[in-house]
């Protein structure tokens, strides 16, 4: 909503006079200039000095104009780097005369002052923090726990084997049993899933290098490459489908056998 008109433009072209009159200003005389929601802008009538004076600090307004307007300030204001500012009264000591008694000074305490506890901190900052505290240790704890299960587990066998031999990159979805012995050699274990149904899978087990090579077809003689599993019976490497997609998914599912 918009604020309702400030009750200076009633002022017009009037002069009026601050009380109490703005300190290091001489001549207190104002003409009303204009308002915002905030402030109001007057000029000195005989330097022509434009001031802001903010709203909040503006009191009463006189009615009677003999001999002039006067508008009331709820405080003090000085005049200082082109603004007006509150009055800072400080307390200055008076010299002590020639001659003058000095005034009495408080006794010395003899006794030690008493130790007072101050706590630096108040109870919802401290629990704030413990339970900071307690959050990231429960971080860390998982996290640990989880490093040590992956590098204990699955994973560090699957990537020590990986690493140690990966002929069968070399592998390609046409190679059939006789491809892949001329490749890897001859594996250390040869065997068929039983009752596997309208599919036949072959696994070529090779100990010594550390997986099992897979193989698929709708018969035992058509079966070719799908993928090599390690020994934990994870995959390591599947074929790629020309229409899109790998055997990746059909291996993970491929039960122990």
């Amino acid at each position: 909503m918009s604020p309702p008109p400030p009750p200076f433009e009633a002022l017009g072209s009037r002069p009026f006079s601050f009380y109490p009159a703005i300190a290091n200003i001489e001549h207190n005389e104002w003409l009303f200039r204009k308002a915002t929601w905030s402030e109001i802008l007057v000029s000195n009538a005989k330097t022509g000095l434009d001031v802001w004076i903010p709203r909040r600090l503006i009191g009463e307004m006189s009615h009677v104009e003999d001999p002039v307007i006067i508008v009331g300030l709820l405080k003090e204001l000085e005049y200082k780097a082109g603004a007006v500012w509150p009055c800072e009264k400080r307390v200055i000591e008076m010299p002590i005369a020639v001659g003058a008694p000095r005034p009495p000074s408080a006794p010395e305490r003899i006794e030690p002052a008493p130790v007072i506890n101050i706590r630096l901190e108040s109870p919802t900052d401290s629990r704030i923090l413990r339970l900071i505290g307690g959050t990231l240790a429960v971080g860390v704890l998982v996290y640990l726990g989880v490093w040590n299960y992956y590098r204990e587990g699955p994973l560090r066998s699957r990537i020590s084997y990986a690493v140690r031999d990966q002929s069968y990159l070399e592998l390609t979805g046409h190679d059939d049993y006789y491809d892949v012995v001329r490749k890897l050699g001859s594996p250390s274990g040869d065997r068929w899933k039983p009752d596997a149904g309208e599919l036949q899978y072959r696994a070529l087990v090779y100990d010594d290098r550390g997986y099992v090579v897979i193989l698929m077809g709708t018969d035992r003689k058509s079966a070719t490459y799908i993928g090599t599993l390690d020994r934990n019976w994870s995959p390591v490497h599947s074929v790629q489908f020309r229409a899109g997609g790998n055997t990746f998914s059909m291996l993970r599912g491929l039960k122990r056998f």
